[in-house]
């Protein structure tokens, strides 16, 4: 069978998602690790960071339900580059200036933004130890841990586990050597992204992400949010901030009710058709 895709990227971080809804092409069709994987490699198969399914939200009390699985089969919680290109998949089907998705992290509101962005509300940061998770109690906004010229990180979850490591220099950091070793350091037991960031003023900041389960990615929006929480929490930067990444720039904006709004563009690259098999 030939069942169509569409191959979508927030600023480069890219997804091929399917429409998995009652009555959709992909209803019924189980994706396994294997598969998604499949799918994700960038030599034998479509290509991505993370395979997004659009599915029936439980309930019916939001416009769909985003399941995710990252580059290497496995399935991640949230993704807010991801949330825009679903997001406005389903304000455009609708002709909706706003929508709301469930994630298994839980449900992401999703709105029209100016200039043609889309922005969401990610949620308000977690910064305890047992809800990132650590492996054991610890100071989040110190952590014993480092590799390398990176040390002393502060952690956070967005819904996924985040080790932000703050760095005068971010091009001069060997992530593509030591991102493993760390996303997969026994302190993290469901591994971790890896951000490092530079610090460009009080809302200006340049990031660049070891992503759990797909590696480095020119962007990564749940990242872009831990780093300006817990810049914030370091004192070394303001609640606001342009997060530059490699594809690109983020606004991200940690409200005063703890909620962090994160606005940036969400492309279509192309259409085409996947064989499933059977």
């Amino acid at each position: 069978m030939e069942l169509p895709f569409r191959k979508m990227h927030g600023l480069g971080n890219d997804f091929v998602v399917i429409d998995a809804r009652p009555g959709e092409p992909w209803a019924g069709f189980a994706v396994d690790s294997a598969w998604a994987a499949a799918v994700a490699d960038r030599h034998t198969g479509v290509g991505c960071d993370q395979l997004v399914a659009m599915e029936e939200s439980p309930g019916g009390r939001e416009d769909a339900f985003m399941r995710i699985w990252n580059a290497d089969g496995g399935e991640a919680g949230a993704c807010g580059n991801a949330a825009r290109c679903v997001g406005a998949l389903l304000m455009d089907e609708r002709g909706a200036d706003a929508v709301r998705i469930r994630t298994v992290a839980g449900a992401l509101s999703v709105a029209r933004a100016a200039r043609g962005m889309v922005a969401v509300d990610m949620g308000a940061p977690q910064f305890s130890w047992d809800r990132i998770p650590l492996s054991g109690r610890a100071d989040t906004l110190h952590l014993n841990l480092g590799r390398g010229p990176l040390s002393d990180p502060a952690a956070a979850s967005m819904g996924n586990p985040h080790a932000t490591f703050f760095v005068d220099e971010v091009e001069a950091i060997p992530l593509a050597e030591i991102g493993p070793a760390l996303e997969t350091d026994p302190l993290f037991p469901e591994g971790a992204n890896i951000g490092v960031a530079r610090i460009d003023g009080a809302d200006r900041m340049r990031l660049r992400v070891w992503e759990r389960g797909a590696g480095i990615t020119l962007a990564c929006g749940t990242a872009a949010c831990a780093a300006v929480a817990n810049a914030w929490r370091r004192g070394l930067a303001g609640r606001s901030a342009t997060v530059a990444m490699d594809g690109g720039s983020l606004r991200i904006d940690w409200r005063e009710d703890d909620r962090i709004l994160m606005t940036g563009p969400a492309e279509t690259s192309f259409r085409g058709l996947l064989e499933t098999g059977s």
